[in-house]
């Protein structure tokens, strides 16, 4: 029996065709915070097809990472978190380019980070301030972007959607950011994910000697819901890229 040469996109190629795949190959993503639903981000887009991605995220992996981030193992402990996945990719993908940024993303990084052309970029991270400034920056130079919001406290994956900021609900981080684009008067469509589920209130001290209320009293999360965003960002960034080789 002949068995016939298969390729690694190939089942992708049935899908988006072959004009599609080479789009994707020559498209470059860039995905700040790669977490719960960064990394699942990270991973999909590599396994579409994408040819450049850049991984900004200052954190390294911990033991509490392990229910839910997908480059979080018992090897990858203390490891940085972009180049945890960035090995990840690698060992199933030789022709994606991926780039690292160990750092915290904020407004002053804008200069460092988007000095080469960039096709997309997602908002994975979860501080406010950071979040409006991502949103400000793509907004003032019209780049395609998309954002996540809050994943936390909940355990239903078939909750999660793709809308405008100004149409979500039940979502604390959501409402957060709705006020703080009013109050810094930011105009335009603000493509988000976010779940619609109620989030339970998570009231536990986890670390009494914590200096923030997060530290104190951490979210709770699942493996289901970070990862349902993490993909769902995924497809709405590969949509979006062949919507723009159909336009061209």
């Amino acid at each position: 029996m002949v068995r016939i040469m298969e390729e690694a996109l190939q089942r992708m190629e049935l899908l988006i065709q072959k004009e599609g795949i080479e789009k994707l190959k020559h498209s470059c993503v860039m995905i700040i915070g790669v977490g719960g639903v960064g990394s699942y981000t990270a991973e999909a887009l590599a396994r579409s097809g994408i040819g450049k991605l850049i991984l900004v995220d200052g954190d390294t992996i911990a033991p509490s990472n392990l229910n839910r981030q997908l480059h979080a193992t018992f090897h990858t402990l203390d490891a940085s978190k972009t180049q945890a996945m960035k090995e990840r990719i690698e060992s199933y993908r030789k022709d994606c380019e991926v780039i690292c940024k160990d750092l915290f993303y904020d407004e002053t990084q804008n200069e460092a980070l988007f000095c080469e052309p960039i096709d997309f970029v997602v908002d994975a991270i979860d501080t406010m301030t950071s979040k409006l400034g991502i949103i400000r920056y793509c907004l003032g130079n019209k780049l395609p972007f998309i954002s996540s919001m809050g994943m936390a406290n909940r355990m239903d994956p078939t909750k999660i959607e793709i809308t405008e900021l100004m149409k979500t609900s039940y979502d604390p981080v959501a409402k957060i950011m709705r006020n703080m684009v009013r109050k810094h008067h930011i105009r335009g469509k603000i493509p988000v994910v976010y779940s619609s589920e109620h989030p339970i209130t998570q009231n536990r001290i986890i670390d009494e000697a914590g200096k923030t209320r997060k530290q104190k009293m951490p979210p709770a999360s699942s493996p289901f819901v970070p990862s349902a965003a993490g993909l769902a960002i995924a497809a709405y960034v590969v949509k979006k890229l062949l919507e723009q080789t159909n336009n061209e």
